[in-house]
């Protein structure tokens, strides 16, 4: 058991009730939510999805407590379908429990399936924690069966208040008198992230020496020794992840390369990286090389199953892959023009001839009369028009210069001769 004194200052801070929680007052407020849903003491499975930082494991902590039920903890980056069916058999057999996951969207399916059939039979109440939209990253099954609550990102005020209560209040901090006199680099560092700052916080008091006031100078002289330089949910976080973006769309895989293996070394997610991946195989490289979406797709599927750290491997191939492959921005301009187009100019009326004519009436109407049906003309093709009459003749998609869409260009230049521009 931990005396007080070697708890980190985050822990030693941690509320002790809902209303103590920071910056999550549509949850915690008097007659909120939680109030509501807690007075027949009936606590449903949940996830908390919201940056890191935000107070999920602590009201998870607090919940539980409410309802005096017992509470266990996994981390779903350490934690497999064996530790996970060990807290269902123990709560089958003594008594219904709150498991508390944290990074639940870091399960593949099959260890969320195990979770599903205790959470249907009541062994267990869920309470899941994660940094990403649970629609794409929960299996649709256990998703129906919890309540969302989406967590608020703190506020550069209300992390300030927290670090002049600690320093008042804590039992430690308090002794050395320290003094905020500015929070810039304090609140920089730490990201919006309440557990980090504090940490930071009791780092940099600890390392005063002589003196007691706390400058942005001061902090950022403390951090540089003791901190690590990529943190993934802070600033440092998004400069990278741009970086690594930018190098691809730049054709550099060296650069890439690098900035890939600083997000791995820091920790970051896999399926974060792979996402990326996925959107710059169609925004900057798309029909110059429609492989580029397979290769992509093909990554992201390999890393859900496989995980670090042999993912590196399949990561590295595909950056090396996107980062050498020919670029078009073209489909990414094309439907932002088209997109533009249909706000601007909404409810045009879809011409007679493109109608859907299911029944006698439609058709005696004109719907669908003179539609030209392409496979029954010569090379499949029929000069026809399918825009609506006060936008023909528009073109949204004009063909890069490169080899693949070069030929795109000249087949349709020979069906639609001058009709567009390409």
């Amino acid at each position: 058991m931990f005396e007080s004194h070697q708890m980190p200052l985050a822990e030693r801070m941690r509320p002790k009730k809902l209303s103590d929680v920071l910056g999550q007052s549509h949850l915690t407020a008097e007659n909120g939510v939680f109030e509501r849903a807690l007075k027949g003491g009936h606590l449903p499975s949940l996830i908390f999805w919201g940056p890191p930082g935000t107070g999920k494991t602590t009201l998870a902590m607090l919940l539980a407590e409410y309802v005096k039920m017992p509470f266990e903890i996994l981390s779903a980056v350490q934690a497999g379908v064996k530790d996970v069916r060990q807290i269902i058999d123990k709560a089958r057999t003594h008594r219904k429990t709150v498991l508390f996951i944290d990074e639940i969207h870091r399960f593949n399916k099959s260890q969320q399936d195990a979770l599903l059939a205790a959470v249907e039979r009541g062994y267990i109440t869920l309470i899941g924690a994660t940094t990403e939209n649970p629609s794409f990253e929960i299996n649709s099954a256990l998703l129906s069966r919890c309540q969302v609550y989406t967590l608020k990102p703190l506020s550069e005020e209300a992390l300030k208040d927290l670090a002049q209560k600690a320093l008042q209040e804590d039992s430690l901090l308090k002794k050395r008198e320290a003094r905020l006199q500015e929070f810039g680099a304090i609140w920089t560092i730490s990201g919006g992230d309440a557990r980090k700052m504090l940490n930071l916080l009791e780092l940099v008091v600890f390392n005063l020496g002589e003196q007691i006031d706390i400058t942005d100078d001061l902090v950022m002289q403390i951090a540089q020794q003791h901190v690590a330089v990529y943190d993934k949910s802070g600033e440092q976080h998004y400069d990278i992840i741009s970086a690594f973006i930018k190098s691809i769309r730049g054709s550099d895989p060296n650069a890439a390369l690098y900035w890939l293996a600083c997000m791995l070394d820091g920790g970051e997610d896999v399926k974060f990286i792979a996402r990326r991946l996925l959107i710059l195989a169609s925004e900057d490289i798309g029909n110059a090389n429609p492989t580029a979406l397979v290769i992509a797709t093909t990554t992201f599927q390999a890393v859900s199953m496989v995980g670090m750290p042999e993912s590196d491997l399949i990561l590295s191939q595909c950056v090396i892959y996107l980062a050498s492959s020919p670029k078009s921005n073209s489909a990414y301009t094309a439907i932002r023009k088209a997109q533009k187009l249909c706000r601007e100019q909404a409810h045009l009326p879809v011409p007679m001839h493109l109608r859907n004519a299911p029944t006698s009436l439609m058709r005696q109407s004109g719907y669908g009369k003179g539609y030209l049906y392409p496979h029954d003309m010569e090379q499949n093709f029929a000069e026809q028009e399918y825009l609506p009459t006060q936008i023909s003749g528009t073109a949204f998609y004009e063909p890069s210069q490169n080899a693949r869409e070069n030929d795109m260009r000249q087949f349709l230049k020979k069906r639609w001769k001058d009709k567009y521009k390409y």
